[in-house]
C-alpha cells in the first residue's frame, strides 16, 4: 500500500473548534469580531476627523464643533439608526446649507433649526417617507450628487484666494500626497497622514500661513454640557428657521438613505430605512443639545468602515468615541493645522464625488432628454442657490415636465429588468 493510500484511509483528527465546549468556540468568534469591528471603527475614526473640521470651517464654526457632531452622530446613529456599520457625521451637504443660517443669525438659530430639523426626519420615518425618497430619479439624484462636488470645491476658493505663495505649495503637496498614498498606504486614511505631512514641513520651514488656530480657539475649547437653545420663538424667527430646517431634513435623509442603500448591496443584507430616518432625526437634535452642527451619513467614510470590515454598529460607536478622544488629546496640536492641508482634502473630496461618467457624452446619448434636462437643471440650480434642497426640488420638477411632454420616463430610470428594483449608481469606487 502506497503512501498516498495510507492518508486516504487514515482517520483524520476532528478540528480543534470541534474537541472545544462550544461555550469557548463562541466565546472565540466573538473575540475576534469584536477585533475586527473595533479596529475598523478606529481606522473610521481617523478619517471622520479632518473632513468633519474641514466641514466645521465650511459652516464657520469653530474646528472642533466639527468633531464633536462627528462624535455625537455617529454614537447615536450607531444605536438608534436602522443600518449597522453605516458612519454618520459632519457632512458637507448639511454644512452647504447651514452655512448662511449661522453667518447671517447665529448659533442659537442654527440649533433650533436642527432640532426641527430632527423632529422632520422621525415624522417623516414614522410616515414612510422614506419609501417615496427612493424613488426618485437617478438623474435627480446623480445631479444631487455633482453639485454637492461644485460646492465643496467653491467653498475652498476663499482659503486659496489672495494667499501667500506657501500656501499653494502646501496645497499642491498635499494632493499630491492624499492622491498618491493609498497607492502603497492602505489601512491610514490619506487625508490623515497629508495633514500631519503638510502641518510637520509647515512647522519646521517656519511659514507664514493661515491655520486653523486662526479660525476659531481650540486649545482652550471645552466639551459643552447638554442644553436647550434659548431662542425667542416669534413669527419671524420662525419664518427664518422653517425653510433651513425642511433643507437640512430634506438633504440628510436623502444622503443618509444613498449611503444605506450602499451598505444593503454591498453587504448583501437589508436594513430598515424608516428606522434610519428616526434615527439621523434624534441624532440630529442629540447633536444640537451639545452645541454641534448637525449631519447625516457619510459614504466616504461608510466605505471606509466596510473596507476596513465593520459590519455591525460596533465599528461606528467606536468611530464616535474614538474620535472624540482623539480631538480632546491633540486639540492643542490642531490649531497649528495649515487650511492649505484641509483644503487639498477637500479638493480631492469633491473631484471623488463627482460622477465624471454622468457628462460624457457617450453616457449621454443614452439618456432620455428627460433625464438629461433634469440634471443640468439640479446642477444649475443648486450651485446657483447655494441650496442642496432647493436643487433636487427644480430636478424632481424638470424631469416630471419633460417625462410629461415626451410621453414616457425612459433614460437612466427606465423599468427594471426580469423584475429587478431599480438601483442607484453611486459615485463611490468599491
Amino acid at each position: 500500500m502506497t503512501s498516498e493510500s495510507i492518508d486516504l484511509v487514515r482517520p483524520s483528527a476532528p478540528p480543534l473548534t470541534e474537541t472545544l465546549p462550544r461555550w469557548r468556540t463562541k466565546g472565540s468568534r466573538a473575540l475576534q469580531v469584536g477585533r475586527r469591528e473595533v479596529l475598523a471603527g478606529l481606522v473610521g475614526a481617523f478619517a471622520l476627523m479632518p473632513e468633519s473640521i474641514s466641514f466645521a470651517v465650511v459652516a464657520g464654526l469653530n474646528p472642533l464643533v466639527g468633531v464633536l457632531t462627528a462624535a455625537t452622530m455617529a454614537i447615536a446613529t450607531s444605536v438608534l439608526g436602522g443600518r449597522p456599520a453605516l458612519v454618520s457625521g459632519a457632512a458637507g451637504s448639511v454644512a452647504l446649507v447651514v452655512a448662511p443660517l449661522v453667518h447671517q443669525h447665529g448659533l442659537s438659530y442654527l440649533w433650533s433649526t436642527l432640532i426641527l430639523a430632527g423632529v422632520l426626519q422621525i415624522a417623516a420615518g414614522l410616515g414612510g417617507v422614506a419609501r417615496l425618497l427612493r424613488r426618485l430619479p437617478r438623474s435627480v439624484i446623480t445631479g444631487f450628487v455633482n453639485a454637492l462636488a461644485i460646492l465643496i470645491l467653491s467653498a475652498q476658493l476663499p482659503n486659496l484666494t489672495h494667499v501667500a505663495w506657501p500656501t499653494y505649495a502646501l496645497t499642491a503637496m498635499g494632493l499630491g500626497l492624499v492622491v498618491l498614498i493609498p497607492r502603497w498606504v492602505r489601512p491610514v486614511p490619506a487625508p490623515l497622514i497629508a495633514i500631519i505631512a503638510v502641518t510637520s514641513v509647515s512647522e519646521l520651514c517656519h511659514l507664514q500661513v493661515v491655520t486653523l488656530g486662526q479660525k476659531g480657539d481650540l486649545a482652550h475649547w471645552t466639551f459643552p454640557h447638554p442644553a436647550f437653545p434659548h431662542l425667542p420663538w416669534s413669527g419671524s424667527v420662525i419664518a427664518t428657521v422653517v425653510p433651513y430646517a425642511v433643507a437640512v431634513a430634506a438633504v440628510g435623509l436623502l444622503e443618509s438613505l444613498m449611503t444605506a442603500q450602499l451598505v444593503d448591496e454591498w453587504t448583501a443584507t437589508s436594513s430598515s430605512k424608516a428606522r434610519e430616518c428616526c434615527g439621523q432625526g434624534a441624532a440630529n437634535i442629540i447633536t444640537s443639545f451639545f452645541g454641534g452642527m448637525g449631519g447625516c451619513a457619510m459614504i466616504g467614510q461608510t466605505v471606509i468602515n466596510l473596507r476596513s470590515g465593520g459590519r455591525t454598529r460596533l465599528s461606528s460607536f467606536t468611530a464616535g468615541v474614538a474620535i472624540l478622544v482623539f480631538a480632546t488629546l491633540v486639540k492643542g496640536q490642531l490649531s497649528q493645522v495649515p487650511m492649505a492641508a484641509l483644503a487639498a482634502v477637500m479638493i480631492v473630496v469633491a473631484a471623488t464625488t463627482f460622477d465624471r461618467d454622468s457628462i460624457r457624452p457617450s453616457r449621454l446619448r443614452q439618456t432620455s432628454w428627460a433625464d438629461r434636462i433634469a440634471l443640468i437643471v439640479t446642477v444649475a440650480s443648486t450651485v446657483a442657490t447655494s441650496d442642496l434642497a432647493i436643487g433636487v426640488v427644480a430636478g424632481v420638477l424638470a424631469y416630471a415636465t419633460t417625462s410629461r411632454l415626451q410621453r414616457g420616463t425612459g433614460g437612466w430610470f427606465s423599468e427594471p429588468e426580469h423584475g429587478e428594483a431599480p438601483r442607484v449608481e453611486l459615485p463611490v469606487d468599491r
